[in-house]
């Protein structure tokens, strides 16, 4: 093998990982979610920028305000799932720049004074952030069910502010019975890699 990291490891991350559709109601906790996100906010970014914001629904009234505003077969996953996370961009992330990058704190204003410029910025990486959170929820023994289908507009009146972008609903939790559909297939290195 050619990578580092063991045989288990790659499956549980990738491999074997699937959007999970169903969950268990083993309740996921706040010291998992700490754990989680203590280990992705590592991975890399444009300028060491961290503008990936996580909103966890856990009570009951939230989740309803929530499940109004997902795609129709997204509603139900949702409702049943142990814990629901919104991942979303902050625009503004560039206010916190000379604390993240101290040997440029100039990075804020030379590069991100625009909002224009920002908020592709913020969409890029806290796509980026939340593919590690995904990653970073398997790698604690865990489920995801990323959803896209839900109205954004809605979520950021229902729950945000103008300046975050909602990018990605996250169901999390053990996976229930049947959590998983068939592997679909992946393009092969032969159709994604060229060699200038």
């Amino acid at each position: 093998m050619s990578l580092e990291l063991d045989t288990t490891a790659q499956d549980l991350l990738f491999r074997e990982a699937r959007t999970a559709n169903t969950f268990t109601d083993e309740p996921v906790t706040d010291e998992q979610i700490r754990a989680v996100y203590d280990l992705v906010k590592y991975g890399p970014t444009a300028f060491n920028q961290c503008p990936l914001r996580i909103t966890l629904v856990r009570s009951p009234e939230a989740r309803a305000r929530l499940v109004r505003h997902m795609a129709e077969g997204n509603r139900a996953k949702t409702e049943a799932a142990p814990l629901v996370a919104i991942l979303s961009a902050d625009n503004e992330f560039h206010e916190e720049l000379p604390r993240l990058l101290p040997h440029f704190p100039q990075a804020k204003d030379v590069f991100y004074a625009e909002r224009p410029v920002r908020e592709r910025s913020a969409l890029l990486n806290g796509a980026l952030q939340a593919a590690y959170f995904i990653i970073g929820i398997r790698a604690a023994g865990l489920a995801a069910g990323p959803m896209t289908g839900f109205d954004p507009a809605g979520v950021r009146k229902e729950f945000l502010d103008d300046d975050h972008t909602p990018l990605v609903v996250v169901n999390i939790g053990r996976p229930g019975p049947d959590a998983w559909g068939p592997r679909s297939p992946r393009l092969d290195l032969d159709e994604v890699v060229t060699t200038v």
